[in-house]
C-alpha cells in the first residue's frame, strides 16, 4: 500500500510539473508579439503634368498661343506700308481687307513682291484649346469662268471638297482695287492632302480662285515699317 501510495503520488507530481510546464509554455508564445512584416514606404502620387505657357507673340492680347511665338515676327502686327520678307523674297504690303463672318475675324494683305506679282496674305486666329494662328500665302490661279460648286470639284486634276462658303462684311484699307466697304462671298475647298482652294468675290464682280500656302513659324520678318 505503501508503494501503491508513493506511486501514485508520484504520478500526480509528474502531471503537475508537466501542466505548470505547458501553461508557462502557452503564456511565453502569447506573450511574444508577432514577427515584425516590413512594408514598402508609400509613395506619394506624382503630381499631374502642367502645360508649359506657349510663348506668347509680342503684341498678343492676352498672350493668344499660335504659330508665331517670342523668336518670330507676329504676322498680326503687319500695317499697310510695311515691307516685309516672305520666305526671304522682299515684298511691299499695298492695301489690306478686314473681313468678319459670324463672329470670326481675319485679315487680308495685298502683296506685291520685287517681280511686281500680286498675292494674297491672310492672317486668322482660328478657335481652339488653345486657339492658334493661320497664316496662308494665297497664289491666284485661272478659273476659266469656273464657278464654285456646292459638291466635289475638279482643280488642276485634284479634287476638293467643300468646307466653309458664305458672305462676309469687309472694310479696306489702303490699295486694294476694292470697295471702301462691301460684302464678299466666298467658298472654301479642302482637298484630301491638305491643300486648300478659296473663291472668292465682290458681290457684283466675277469669282476669282488662289491656292493657299501654308506658312510656317519664321516665315515673316518685318524690314521696315510704314513711316
Amino acid at each position: 500500500m505503501v508503494v501503491l501510495g508513493l506511486s501514485i503520488a508520484l504520478v500526480l507530481l509528474l502531471l503537475g510539473a508537466f501542466w505548470a510546464t505547458l501553461r508557462q509554455d502557452r503564456k511565453g508564445r502569447a506573450s511574444t508579439p508577432p514577427p515584425a512584416v516590413e512594408v514598402a514606404p508609400r509613395e506619394s502620387p506624382m503630381p499631374a503634368p502642367v502645360n508649359a505657357p506657349a510663348n506668347a507673340p509680342p503684341g498678343a492680347p492676352g498672350g493668344v498661343p499660335g504659330h508665331a511665338g517670342a523668336d518670330y515676327t507676329d504676322p498680326r502686327t503687319i500695317r499697310v506700308g510695311d515691307r516685309i520678307d516672305v520666305h526671304g523674297s522682299p515684298a511691299r504690303v499695298l492695301g489690306a481687307m478686314h473681313i468678319s463672318w459670324q463672329g470670326q475675324q481675319w485679315v487680308e494683305f495685298l502683296l506685291r513682291d520685287s517681280t511686281r506679282r500680286l498675292q494674297w496674305l491672310s492672317v486668322a486666329v482660328l478657335a481652339g484649346e488653345p486657339p492658334h494662328l493661320e497664316v496662308l500665302l494665297w497664289t491666284e490661279v485661272p478659273t476659266q469662268g469656273m464657278v464654285p460648286a456646292k459638291s466635289m470639284l475638279i482643280m488642276e486634276g485634284v479634287e476638293f471638297f467643300p468646307a466653309d462658303r458664305g458672305t462676309a462684311a469687309f472694310r479696306s484699307e489702303g490699295e486694294t482695287g476694292n470697295p471702301d466697304r462691301g460684302l464678299l462671298d466666298f467658298a472654301d475647298y479642302r482637298a484630301s492632302d491638305g491643300r486648300l482652294l478659296s473663291f472668292e468675290r465682290i458681290q457684283g464682280q466675277s469669282w476669282t480662285a488662289s491656292y493657299a500656302q501654308p506658312l510656317p513659324p519664321g516665315s515673316i520678318s518685318i524690314t521696315r515699317r510704314a513711316s
